[in-house]
């Protein structure tokens, strides 16, 4: 795919933005962070979408149960916020990695996967140690396994795209 290889400084400086979000985010305390003075200003106390549905969720995450019982409404929301962005931007993370790193794994596809999935759990794993560094805020063994799983999905996703599109191609070319 000359595409991809066309591209690929591109694809560095987008994990390399990626990175400084990651470690400007993971320096910020968590009030800084939370979510629920917006939700509650904007929703206000008596308009809770999906209460209903969330109210009879509950969850063992980190050795806490999530629930709206144990957490009240916004927290258990913003809990699914933080957790999506977690996901999304190690989502994000390796896809970008591995449209990076793609031609220099030609003869071993299976190292196209493993590879940025392996940069990107490392590199969870080190923003959750900064992580802990600030004040207010501790590591989480189950978000670098989210996060870890993000980048894990992506990578699959993309290989097989790009495999398909590749077929297609010699297919078509035949």
């Amino acid at each position: 795919m000359n595409r991809i290889k066309k591209h690929e400084k591109w694809y560095w400086w987008i994990v390399v933005l990626i990175e400084l979000i990651l470690f400007y985010s993971s320096s910020m305390t968590y009030k800084q962070q939370t979510s629920v003075p917006f939700l509650e200003r904007h929703l206000g106390s008596s308009n809770k979408p999906f209460y209903h549905l969330l109210n009879g969720i509950n969850f063992n995450y980190g050795g806490k149960i999530q629930s709206i019982q144990n957490d009240g409404y916004f927290h258990f929301v913003e809990f699914f916020i933080r957790k999506g962005a977690h996901f999304g931007i190690y989502f994000l993370l390796g896809l970008f990695l591995t449209l990076a790193l793609y031609n220099y794994f030609n003869n071993f596809k299976i190292l196209s996967v493993f590879v940025p999935w392996m940069m990107a759990t490392g590199l969870a794993a080190f923003d959750e140690f900064h992580q802990g560094l600030t004040g207010g805020r501790t590591p989480s063994v189950d978000d670098v396994i989210l996060d870890s799983f993000g980048a894990l999905i992506a990578s699959l996703v993309l290989i097989l795209i790009l495999y398909i599109l590749s077929y297609r191609q010699k297919k078509d070319l035949s």
